[in-house]
């Protein structure tokens, strides 16, 4: 109480005049003290000045020592009263209608966004352990404004909140009644006094909030697409007339929403803006058709959306450069049995032939069979079955517990005694897919095709930085819409849809470190756009020592390239450039019609070695040192590679250059 701040707004002033009225009694001469706090409530009277200073000084002292605050009487019944705000807790230890001590706690941000019952829960258990001493030996009451709280004893124990409350209320004598909110006063005034402070600094990080939440930018921008829009003009009229109905429009401060859906105007080009943001943005991951329109459908609404999506997504030049058409499996499928548990039955694999990222070049994929929901782990080599289940378990185990079964292809790390008896122990079974049939664990095989997608969009530019990608590829896979479930995985699992994460405009902002994150962000942005232009130049003809170890994540497809004849039934002539080493007569299975106008010219194709890899040559020696194999001292030198950037630089022998590239001038 002593430590209260300072009111600076009108609500935080009747917070205060609402906790010392409620014990007006006890003040003598009350009226007059506080009288000229209450003369700043009059209508635009707010003016905080000496005399209120010395009012605030003075009711606080009163509150914070006797007669208003009693001496705990223990042959009395102890009252607890408590309250929970959006930034704070409040508690109050009374005997009668006398408090005998407060308690106020402002929340840390991991709590500001729990639910209400959580806070309300969160403030009860501190006072109980705040005043335990005086608690701990006879019956106690606990007053509350949350309803639900009032059947704590009664309600069944499902969540870990719960738990550990419970833990903290064992042995205590205890009953839990409603009062209503108008009535307690005194714990929300405790628990609100936090409020202002706590508001300029949610202001000052607004501005990082733009990431998943709309923010005023965006309304100017969605009321600039409405002014020449003559099919919102109408329906906005129609609206404020006849009144359409809120089950399909709704048209409050300025926004039109059908079916809660922002409406987009055709006025500025934001509607394919809003395609381009969903789609080429870390967060789209460069999904397909329908992913891509489910995730801007959740948010926003136009006439003929999703064939602009399709138009979008089929004339993405890195979309076709980088991705596989999808073409029906011969055969009959026999799928697995569907699980009816969530990550009870799971499924695991590698994605090898990574190129080197801060030491890992293995991905292990996870995925629940139920929800499809997955996990991506980097694993460097040499991996044993020891640390495969070390990953699992501390990023698998310890979020979801140990499944029933685990599918599985026929790696040597899944087929180890260790691995296996380690799970026979648990009580866990494996299943292993048919040799040479990886389609019996299709569904991890599709995901891994995904993750590789996604990284070949992200990082063509920089394969080696694939690392720093991976969690917002799992983000990005389990966030996006599956026709097998019809949601996405986030939902299927955690039952909401997540909070979206749409990147948007500039924001003015006077705090450095959002400043700082909204910058990256952007230049982060400006380097996907240029990706292929980068891509280009590093792909001219090239003989190398070493083969590119990045060709995982490298475009599928080059070009486009004019079609100059067709050759037979299932062969096409291309017009190659004349420099090109590679005969320009291709099957049909190895080309992809150009869709769209939006192209980075090609002029040369990459140089290939006789077992179709890419080469690169040496473009100079960066530093040279003195290597021991054994007994055996050799020279060890740091090579640029021409048109690569610095950081893919590779220790090679010296000798083994020279002998490979006698013309290399080793010696600059």
């Amino acid at each position: 109480m002593s430590e209260w701040p300072t009111p600076t707004t009108l609500r935080a002033l009747r917070g205060f005049l609402g906790l010392t009225g409620y014990y007006r009694k006890y003040v003598h001469n009350y009226g007059i003290i506080c009288r000229p706090l209450t003369d700043l409530l009059k209508k635009d009277a707010f003016r905080w000045n000496e005399e209120a200073d010395q009012a605030f000084i003075a009711l606080k002292h009163a509150m914070s020592n006797a007669p208003v605050l009693a001496l705990p009487d223990y042959t009395k019944e102890f009252i607890v009263e408590t309250d929970a705000s959006l930034t704070g807790i409040g508690d109050v230890l009374m005997q009668g209608s006398r408090p005998i001590a407060y308690f106020s706690k402002v929340l840390a941000p991991r709590h500001r966004g729990k639910s209400i019952y959580e806070k309300e829960y969160m403030a009860l258990l501190n006072a109980v352990d705040k005043w335990k001493h005086y608690l701990q030996y006879k019956h106690f009451v606990v007053k509350t404004d949350h309803h639900s709280l009032k059947y704590l004893l009664e309600q069944k124990v499902t969540t870990a909140v719960q738990q550990k409350g419970l833990t903290k209320l064992l042995g205590l004598d205890y009953e839990v009644q409603y009062k209503r909110g108008a009535e307690n006063k005194v714990a929300d005034a405790l628990s609100r006094q936090f409020e202002d402070k706590e508001g300029s600094m949610l202001n000052a990080l607004a501005g990082v909030s733009s990431i998943s939440a709309m923010v005023p930018t965006w309304v100017q921008e969605i009321h600039k697409s409405y002014e020449d829009d003559l099919e919102v003009t109408a329906l906005i009229s129609e609206f404020s007339v006849a009144h359409l109905g809120p089950h399909l429009f709704h048209y409050s401060s300025g926004i039109l929403r059908r079916k809660g859906k922002v409406y987009v105007g055709s006025t500025g080009g934001l509607r394919q803006r809003l395609i381009t943001t969903f789609h080429d943005s870390p967060v789209g991951g460069h999904s397909g058709q329908l992913g891509t329109y489910k995730r801007l459908a959740q948010v926003f609404y136009w006439p003929g959306m999703r064939q602009m999506v399709i138009q979008h997504v089929e004339a993405c030049d890195v979309c076709q450069r980088s991705k596989d058409e999808n073409v029906p499996y011969p055969g009959l499928l026999q799928p697995l049995p569907i699980p009816d548990q969530a990550w009870r039955h799971v499924s695991m694999d590698f994605i090898e032939g990574l190129p080197k990222s801060r030491g890992k070049e293995v991905i292990l994929v996870v995925v629940d069979r139920r929800t499809k929901f997955a996990h991506f782990m980097a694993l460097s080599h040499p991996y044993t079955a020891n640390t495969v289940a070390t990953k699992f378990f501390k990023h698998v185990h310890t979020l979801h517990g140990l499944p029933e079964s685990i599918v599985s292809d026929r790696d040597s790390i899944f087929l180890s005694n260790f691995w296996q008896n380690l799970f026979r122990l648990l009580g866990t079974q494996l299943h292993y897919s048919t040799a040479y049939h990886p389609q019996s664990d299709g569904q991890t095989e599709r995901v891994n095709k995904c993750i590789e997608n996604y990284l070949r969009c992200m990082t063509s530019h920089r394969p080696t930085q694939w690392r720093q990608w991976l969690p917002l590829s799992e983000w990005w896979y389990n966030t996006n819409f599956h026709t097998s479930i019809q949601c996405t995985p986030f939902e299927a699992l955690y039952g909401y849809t997540p909070p979206h994460l749409a990147i948007g405009p500039m924001l003015d902002t006077t705090v450095p470190a959002v400043e700082d994150v909204i910058m990256k962000r952007q230049q982060l942005q400006q380097l996907l756009l240029d990706n292929l232009l980068k891509a280009q130049e590093r792909m001219k003809m090239q003989t190398s020592l070493a083969l590119r170890r990045n060709l995982k994540l490298s475009s599928k497809y080059y070009g486009p390239f004019a079609v100059v004849e067709r050759v037979g039934q299932v062969a096409y002539k291309l017009a190659l450039p004349i420099e090109s080493k590679v005969h320009h007569v291709f099957h049909v299975s190895l080309l992809k019609k150009k869709i769209g106008n939006r192209v980075v010219v090609q002029t040369t194709l990459p140089t290939t070695g006789e077992d179709g890899q890419f080469l690169v040559k040496p473009l100079q020696i960066l530093q040279r040192q003195m290597v021991r194999t054994g007994s055996v001292a050799g020279v060890k030198v740091l090579v640029q590679w021409s048109n690569l950037p610095p950081e893919e630089a590779t220790w090679e022998d010296y000798a083994d250059l020279k002998a490979k590239f006698p013309d290399f001038d080793t010696h600059p």
